[in-house]
C-alpha cells in the first residue's frame, strides 16, 4: 500500500498544489482555479499595501491576506503586529465572503485590536483609525488600507 503523494516545494515543505477558488477554497485537482499569490515575495511596505488593496478591491480577500502575511513575516519587529492585524482583517473578509459571519467578526475584531496601538503614529500611511472604525462598524464593504 502506498501513501498518497504530497505536494512539496523544493525545500521539502508541504504545499497544497490543488487549485483554489477566488476565496482560497481548494478545488479538485483537475478544476480550473484562480491563480494564487506567490509566497515569500519580497515587497516594500508600499508595494504590499498597494497589491493587497488591489486584491481587496477585486474581491479576493484571501489573496490579499497572503500578501499581507508575507509582509508580516518579513516586517521589522516593531511593525509585526500591524501587518499581522492587517492580514487578520483580510482573513475576516474571507470568512465573511464564505458565509462564516461568526468567524469573520472574530478575526476582524482581533485584527482591529492588533492594529489599534499604531493609531497615533501609523507606519506607511496605513489608515489605522479608519480601519478600526470600519471594524467596529461591523466590517462590511471593502476597507481602505491607506487614507
Amino acid at each position: 500500500m502506498t501513501g498518497s503523494p504530497r505536494d512539496r516545494d523544493d525545500a521539502g515543505r508541504a504545499r497544497n498544489a490543488r487549485p483554489r477558488d477566488g476565496l482560497g477554497r481548494p478545488l479538485p485537482y483537475d478544476a480550473p482555479g484562480v491563480e494564487r499569490q506567490p509566497e515569500g515575495v519580497p515587497r516594500t511596505p508600499e508595494e504590499s499595501l498597494t497589491e493587497a488593496q488591489r486584491l481587496l478591491d477585486d474581491g479576493k480577500p484571501f489573496h490579499a491576506h497572503e500578501v499581507l502575511e508575507d509582509a508580516w513575516k518579513s516586517a521589522p519587529e516593531p511593525e509585526r503586529e500591524l501587518w499581522r492585524g492587517l492580514a487578520q482583517l483580510a482573513v475576516g473578509l474571507t470568512h465573511a465572503a464564505r458565509g462564516n459571519a461568526r468567524g469573520a467578526q472574530s478575526l476582524v475584531d482581533r485584527g482591529a485590536r492588533n492594529i489599534e496601538p499604531y493609531r497615533d503614529d501609523p507606519p506607511h500611511g496605513v489608515d489605522v483609525a479608519g480601519l478600526v472604525a470600519w471594524a467596529r462598524a461591523g466590517g462590511s464593504g471593502t476597507p481602505r488600507l491607506k487614507a
